[in-house]
């Protein structure tokens, strides 16, 4: 067994013996259990083309082909919460929640514009203040089930189970104070980055990638926070403290490894809720409920102000059958 293979197996004992799931919570073995039931809907694993391989013994050398196939990886599971260190992932609260508590509570503390271990979350009795602003804290982990590669069935993907790639509490100072991302011309452009259709229809903004949104549905507020997360992980260099998603972890495989992850766009990436009300399928955040009555988020707001999503991302991979790979034909574009 590999080690990303023991670090599963380890955490499911964990979780298996750690008791009941409160509510605005969530554990290793649920997640593991929804994120299996939503498999069928959410992976769409489909054969897209051949991959050709050159392979040399001492008898000679001679192409010998491979099965290129495609489909969607959870990647992350990713968090939006009230209290600093609080993520509904029972575990990783337990395990990392400190470290972001000890990190915001330091050197940074002084800084910060919202006190640590507060989320802030609305701010009203001020004619200064805005009554639609809420705060949320974010993480970014590798998910359970990201790193289960079955040559020539299954790819393998870009995270690791149970790596940290953002904490927003490590990122205290970038998350809460919004320096340097109020730079960004997506930042400054009303209309650019929407989460939605644009100004008339919108749910936010994925600029600035911060803690704060200005929104009356608390549901929606926490859907940007995660795609604000899911944006910064999946791009390289940005200006957080975070891990970014790169190369590929996976062994014998050709990989080719999703882009950057992009609002709206179900071929970058599609989200399905673990908590509350959890999904048997995906979907991208910005739906227009003007018609709804109740709205996307209603229903779903959770007392404790926490939200959690698999992040399923599109691959594609095909078997290594030789030393040198040649070429490969695709039948089909994927994510189709």
């Amino acid at each position: 067994m590999n080690r990303a293979g023991f670090c599963v197996l380890a955490l499911l004992l964990f979780a298996g013996g750690s008791g009941p799931v409160l509510g605005g919570s969530i554990n290793t073995s649920k997640i593991l259990a929804r994120t299996t039931a939503a498999a069928p809907s959410c992976m769409q694993w489909m054969p897209i083309g051949t991959c050709f391989w050159l392979r040399c013994t001492w008898r000679g050398c001679r192409v010998r082909s491979s099965l290129k196939v495609g489909h969607y990886n959870p990647d992350l599971v990713v968090a939006a919460y009230n209290e600093l260190g609080g993520n509904p992932w029972r575990e990783i609260r337990a395990t990392l929640g400190l470290a972001q508590q000890t990190v915001a509570r330091g050197l940074l503390g002084s800084l910060l514009s919202v006190p640590p271990g507060s989320a802030g979350n609305r701010t009203e009795g001020s004619m200064r203040t805005h009554t639609n602003l809420i705060f949320r804290e974010a993480d970014a982990i590798g998910h359970p089930l990201a790193h289960l590669p079955l040559p020539g069935l299954v790819c393998g993907s870009q995270t690791r189970p149970l790596v940290p790639y953002f904490q927003s509490g490590i990122d205290a100072l970038s998350w809460r104070m919004a320096a340097p991302e109020m730079l960004y011309p997506a930042s400054l452009t009303p209309g650019l980055r929407e989460i939605g259709e644009g100004v008339v229809q919108s749910w936010g903004p994925v600029f600035p990638r911060t803690g704060w949104v200005t929104q009356t549905d608390e549901p929606k507020a926490a859907a940007v926070i995660a795609q604000r997360a899911g944006d910064i992980v999946t791009r390289p260099a940005q200006p957080h403290v975070y891990v970014p998603l790169a190369g590929s972890s996976a062994s014998g495989q050709r990989m080719w490894p999703p882009g950057a992850l992009i609002e709206g766009d179900a071929r970058s990436g599609q989200w399905q809720r673990l908590l509350p009300q959890p999904e048997s399928g995906c979907d991208v955040f910005g739906d227009d409920d003007r018609a709804d009555p109740v709205g996307w988020g209603g229903g779903l707001v959770d007392e404790g102000g926490d939200y959690a999503w698999t992040l399923w991302r599109p691959y594609e991979c095909c078997r290594r059958r030789g030393q040198w790979f040649l070429f490969n034909v695709d039948w089909m574009d994927y994510p189709p």
